[in-house]
């Protein structure tokens, strides 16, 4: 039987190095209440007189302490949480970093008011007059720029405090759908017994046998079905604290509030939608190659994850795909190829899948810590390409921290999902310019395409329907389990024209932890589509492209997302990059079907 090993069977050299950032429990103790005793010390300040050029300096070079101890030792419990969580010493580690976490952003929450209060005018002349001060021009700028939406210091403190408890939907469902739920265990063809995952899944829905891919989707959905209220009110109450915020600062919508905070205007997100949508033929085109290729009247929803090259694909064991990703990515430099190899030789990683894990990948850290990357590896390319996507994320975080102060190291999504997808398109290059391997290249080139649908299309489809709950929401219609299977599936019907949408798929929103995070997706699809355009610039122009993207990564918040990759060579305020990553995805689906 293929079963999940307990974490201590895996090997040291694959797990993590938690160890570096605090060496015992007991030193995350003693760090925990020197960060408490700093929040308290923030906390005097509530009354203090901002207006003073040296007092706002004092408080604000307080306020980058307080988080930077808070931000380390939340990050710390939080891996440790993920490790297993089943373990109830980490579970409750994690939750007082969560509370510490919401006590320090209320002991904070008066110096936004407090700044606000100034004119611009007044603002400029006192950052001119006190040295040191210049160092957060873009942010003062910034909290400036949010005056209409911020509340006075007595309700931006109440918001603070009520984070950990708003954060409950979201808590919930991970433990829900990580911990507690346990999925059926099945038969392989070959008689082999497997337990299915949130992490295997999708890789069972790739076996050549159709048979036993409609058996494991069955039993995944059904097992998510005996929870389907739980999750729908999960999903519900989600929802509503995201609308119920947005009016508590003054916007007309939710996703205005979501996408104001990067300064990122609607348009973005309405032009991604508009443009995918016009151009979901292309889609159609890669399904109905599916279809063909599997020999398949009508192709079902447990055939969508079926490569359009067999299910006998190459084994990617972890060490080669080390190789190929540090390989991959010498274009950047000779300084970030170094960095990439350094990181997996330095324990970075915490590689394989274990009982109780947190599913999926992820990159952590804290500014005063390596990175870190939560991995499941399963021996195959999909694997090798999300490690080569965290490995992005990853590399900005640390040229980040090493370029900018603290209070710009906390880059926006909108900009992190372009330098994860631009390793993956890097990597895609690299394999299909070196590798001779014939059946190893169509799996590369059906593992890109993979990448387009699912993020560029796919993630689009969830913005999408997220913005039509929150619609509904902010319209005060009832959200229930059926409004989310009956506007998930209208939205799949749209995309998957081809196949045969069933009443089984229009759940698949229960699976998809996303929806939590508040306009979060979106960006994976104009991630990929500045990322295509990048790649292309640096392959063509070489080291001045190249060092153009490198200064993005190293510049972190210190500008606006829209403008930091206007000056990477990206203008995404135009559809004309959405448009010519679509452009690249049929040009590789041509490839494909001459292959076919």
């Amino acid at each position: 039987m293929s079963s999940v090993p307990e974490r201590e069977e895996i090997p040291e050299e694959y797990r993590w190095d938690l160890e570096s950032v605090y060496a015992t429990d007991e030193d995350w103790e003693h760090a925990y209440e020197r960060a408490e005793s700093k929040v308290e010390e923030l906390a005097r300040y509530e009354d203090a007189d901002l207006s003073d050029g040296e007092t706002l300096l004092e408080v604000l070079e307080l306020r980058d302490e307080v988080m930077r101890l808070v931000s380390k030792v939340s990050s710390y419990a939080s891996m440790r949480s993920d490790e297993d969580l089943r373990d109830q010493h980490y579970q409750a580690l994690s939750a007082r970093a969560s509370s510490l976490v919401s006590e320090a952003s209320s002991a904070a929450s008066f110096i936004d008011p407090a700044v606000q209060s100034l004119s611009r005018d007044e603002l400029e002349e006192t950052i001119e007059e006190t040295d040191g001060l210049e160092v957060y021009d873009h942010y003062l700028d910034d909290v400036i720029r949010m005056k209409d939406h911020t509340r006075s210091a007595e309700v931006e403190a109440l918001l603070s405090d009520l984070g950990e408890v708003l954060g409950a939907p979201s808590d919930t469902y991970g433990k829900l759908t990580n911990a507690d739920l346990t999925f059926p265990t099945v038969e392989r063809p070959d008689g082999e017994a497997v337990e299915i995952t949130q992490s295997n899944f999708t890789k069972l829905l790739k076996h050549e046998d159709r048979e036993f891919r409609e058996e494991v989707y069955d039993a995944y959905y059904g097992t998510l079905s005996d929870v389907r209220n739980t999750v729908g009110t999960t999903l519900k109450h989600s929802v509503k604290t995201d609308v119920k915020l947005a009016r508590a600062r003054d916007y007309d919508s939710a996703r205005e509030a979501a996408l104001d905070g990067p300064n990122i205007p609607v348009e973005v997100y309405d032009n991604l939608v508009d443009t995918v949508e016009a151009n979901v033929d292309v889609l159609h085109r890669h399904a109905d190659l599916k279809r063909e290729a599997l020999d398949v009247d009508t192709l079902e929803m447990w055939d969508l994850y079926m490569p359009l090259v067999g299910d006998e694909k190459p084994e990617v064991d972890y060490e080669e795909a080390k190789d190929h990703i540090v390989e991959a990515v010498a274009p950047l430099g000779e300084d970030y190829q170094q960095r990439v190899a350094q990181g997996l030789e330095d324990r970075w990683v915490d590689v394989y899948e274990s009982r109780g894990k947190r599913s999926g990948a992820y990159s952590g850290g804290a500014y005063d810590t390596q990175p870190f990357i939560l991995m499941n590896y399963q021996e195959d390319i999909e694997s090798m390409f999300t490690l080569a996507h965290e490995l992005g994320h990853s590399l900005h975080s640390q040229l980040t921290s090493e370029h900018q102060p603290y209070v710009y190291s906390n880059y926006e999504i909108f900009v992190a999902e372009v330098a994860s997808t631009v390793n993956e398109t890097l990597l895609t290059h690299h394999l299909l310019e070196t590798v001779e391997d014939e059946t190893f290249r169509r799996h590369v080139l059906n593992e890109y395409l993979e990448r387009f649908r699912s993020t560029l299309f796919r993630q689009t489809l969830f913005a999408d329907f997220e913005h039509r709950v929150h619609e509904l929401a902010e319209e005060g219609e009832a959200l229930t389990p059926d409004v989310f299977d009956e506007t998930y599936r209208d939205r799949k019907e749209l995309y998957y024209e081809p196949a045969n949408v069933d009443d089984t798929i229009a759940r698949e929103w229960m699976r998809i932890p996303h929806f939590y995070y508040n306009f979060y997706v979106y960006q994976y699809a104009t991630g990929i589509s500045a990322a295509v355009a990048l790649v292309q610039d640096i392959l063509d122009e070489g080291e001045p492209a190249a060092e153009r993207y490198v200064d993005f990564l190293q510049s972190g918040a210190t500008d606006y997302p829209l403008e930091l990759l206007r000056s990477a060579g990206v203008d995404m305020r135009s559809p004309e990059p959405v448009e010519r990553a679509i452009e690249v995805y049929d040009d590789y689906l041509d490839e494909m079907n001459a292959l076919l």
